[in-house]
């Protein structure tokens, strides 16, 4: 059973990174749970999906100890950094996070300047999608190119094919290779 975090401020993109990734197990029958919560605020509140996948029954859609925590904000990783399984991966947009902050020694720390990334590749809305593609080098879910497809399908069902979508994966996951 794997267990994913994705946390950050409504209107990032934190839910829908959470879809895809969700998209991607169903696809590949495994057992999903995916549980979103977030303020009431439209944009700008506390957002955030637990998501659960495997072969094996779900039991809880809560996540206890995962293996990923996905962070687009500080408040995220104040929030979850403790619930992080010892040895997980805490992915974090360091554009938007404090240079000077400190974390677990227990885990891995791979740091992605993902809204940077994404305003490089002419993609405002592309920071999920950076994260996503750090998420798929850093972590072993679902391999690169698997997830690289699983993002593309997820907005071809609904109709939407953007191309800078894969220069922000490609762009999140070599900098997170870097520093593997």
């Amino acid at each position: 059973m794997k267990e994913i975090i994705f946390s950050g401020i409504g209107g990032q993109g934190v839910l829908v990174a959470g879809n895809i990734i969700a998209d991607i197990a169903m696809e590949d029958d495994l057992n999903v749970s995916w549980y979103p919560s977030y303020g009431f605020e439209m944009r700008g509140g506390a957002a955030n999906c637990e998501l659960k996948m495997g072969e094996e029954d779900l039991q809880s859609p809560y996540c206890m100890e995962p293996e990923v925590l996905y962070t687009l904000s500080e408040c995220a990783i104040d929030r979850f950094e403790e619930r992080l399984k010892p040895g997980g991966v805490l992915l974090i947009n360091s554009s938007v996070v404090s240079e000077d902050r400190t974390y677990r020694d227990d885990i891995k720390v791979i740091k992605v300047p993902a809204t940077e990334i994404a305003n490089e590749c002419k993609n405002g809305r592309g920071t999920n999608i950076v994260m996503l593609g750090a998420m798929a080098a850093a972590s072993d879910l679902f391999d690169l190119d698997h997830t690289r497809a699983g993002v593309k399908n997820y907005f071809a069902k609904k109709g939407k094919n953007n191309p800078k979508n894969d220069q922000c994966f490609d762009m999140g996951a070599e900098c997170a290779l870097a520093q593997l």
